[in-house]
């Protein structure tokens, strides 16, 4: 199957990281090499794109697009949270830009087999990285009944969480839930009917929660942002699409709290802690998609894009 996966803001990104031909820019979930491509083709033969991705078959895709680019674009497969370490490896200590575009891909969902979508029956995968031995089955079949609780309620934000994790425990008491489809069938019979046709398909909240546990992607975001500014040049920006409230609270929060650092009581007449400001957030309100991208694209509906621009002179 071709890796198709339609890139979402493509031109309020690309504006907001402000491409200097010459610059280092990287894009952390490379995916297809949407957004990559565009960044590409404004550099300059001194310019260079650096791009991460820890699936396979993202890797393979990115590679063919951006073939015609040759060494100005280095293609490696990781997590975007081993950037810093990736980079160093390669002789580059600063950049001028840096992308996220996070969550899950069309590619994936629509890919049957790799176990991300409720809308088919398949094994019951969910692995961003294949090199990954854990799978969601490990997490269904083998999660104490209260962890299980605890991911759907924190992750998927569901508040019929605790009767999908009892379910869960009892359904596989009889034998191990293997599918997708067996997956889903279980959450059907949790939630009461007449809320099932309220707020999108009843699985949707419980596989966005196991998915997010099994690779960690809130830990490495959590984790990773900081990080990612302390590589940027004066005056580089990153900029981070997201796809849920979860994503998004961590990176308004990251950002605000680098703009912003200190803390000093408020009564306090003048700043005593010496944290020091590292920059600026461009986006006090996240940027959203306009209606005609909407419609063309309904999977950008939730897509919010976040920028921060570093500056500590």
């Amino acid at each position: 199957m071709e890796f198709k996966h339609k890139s979402v803001l493509l031109a309020e990104t690309i504006e907001g990281l402000r491409v200097k031909p010459d610059g280092i820019y990287v894009d952390g979930t490379l995916g297809g090499a949407g957004h990559a491509l565009e960044v590409c083709k404004k550099l300059s033969a001194k310019g260079r794109l650096i791009g991460i991705d820890q699936d396979q078959d993202a890797i393979i895709a990115a590679s063919e697009r951006l073939a015609a680019y040759g060494d100005r674009a280095t293609i490696i497969r990781s997590n975007y949270c081993y950037m810093a370490k990736e980079l160093e490896a390669r002789g580059i200590c600063k950049v001028q830009g840096i992308l996220l575009d996070l969550g899950v891909s069309s590619y994936q969902l629509d890919q049957e087999e790799r176990g991300f979508t409720y809308r088919a029956d398949a094994p019951l995968d969910m692995r961003m990285d294949q090199r990954q031995i854990q799978t969601a089955a490990d997490i269904v079949n083998g999660y104490e009944e209260k962890e299980l609780y605890r991911i759907i309620r924190d992750y998927g934000e569901d508040k019929f969480a605790r009767n999908i994790a009892r379910q869960i425990v009892l359904a596989r008491q009889k034998a191990p839930v293997t599918t997708t489809g067996e997956l889903t069938g279980i959450i059907r019979r949790a939630i009461p009917m007449k809320m099932q046709a309220q707020g999108g398909h009843p699985a949707k909240r419980t596989f966005q929660a196991i998915r997010i546990e099994l690779n960690r992607e809130l830990d490495v975001l959590r984790d990773s942002l900081d990080g990612m500014i302390d590589l940027l040049d004066e005056g580089g920006r990153i900029c981070v699409i997201t796809f849920h409230s979860l994503e998004d609270r961590i990176v308004k929060t990251i950002f605000r709290k680098n703009e912003n650092p200190c803390t000093c009581p408020p009564e306090f007449p003048m700043c005593v802690c010496g944290k020091r400001s590292r920059g600026r957030v461009i986006t006090r309100k996240p940027i959203l998609p306009g209606q005609e991208e909407m419609e063309e694209n309904p999977r950008s509906k939730s897509a919010k894009l976040r920028i921060f621009e570093k500056s500590e002179s």
